[in-house]
């Protein structure tokens, strides 16, 4: 996972930009198959650099991903505990949109992320101010 931060960081934002489009027809491809752990994980895979084009067009392949989760708790079950804080980030940027849906969901998988996760993965998740999504 760092080793494709750093290689994210060290590209311009268009490269980076078409990189994400790519991840994003991904995910797309994963979820036209049955496959949203497969999606998830690709999703989460690495923070996009802090240039808000960035972070919003990485936004839109990981709701994509959110919105096919049926199972949450079976999502959560075959997802590394390394990904738990990443998505609970954004997690939080899916409640900041207000749109009913994607908050509905965002509140399911919040319910179950912290049974599974605990308190630490929200307090980890808001206190890191540096990996923003």
């Amino acid at each position: 996972m760092a080793e494709v931060e750093k290689s994210m960081g060290s590209d311009n934002v268009e490269d980076i930009l078409t990189k994400i489009e790519n991840k994003s027809l991904k995910i797309e491809s994963l979820i036209k198959q049955y496959k949203p752990i497969e999606a998830i994980k690709i999703a989460l895979e690495s923070y996009p650099p802090q240039d808000e084009r960035c972070k919003f067009a990485n936004w839109i392949g990981v709701r994509k991903a959110l919105m096919a989760i049926k199972d949450v708790e079976g999502i959560l079950r075959s997802l590394d505990p390394q990904y738990y804080d990443i998505l609970m980030k954004y997690v939080y940027r899916g409640l900041s949109t207000g749109d009913r849906t994607t908050c509905d969901q965002c509140l399911k998988i919040h319910e179950k992320l912290t049974e599974k996760a605990g308190f630490g993965c929200i307090l980890r998740s808001l206190a890191d101010t540096m990996n923003t999504v």
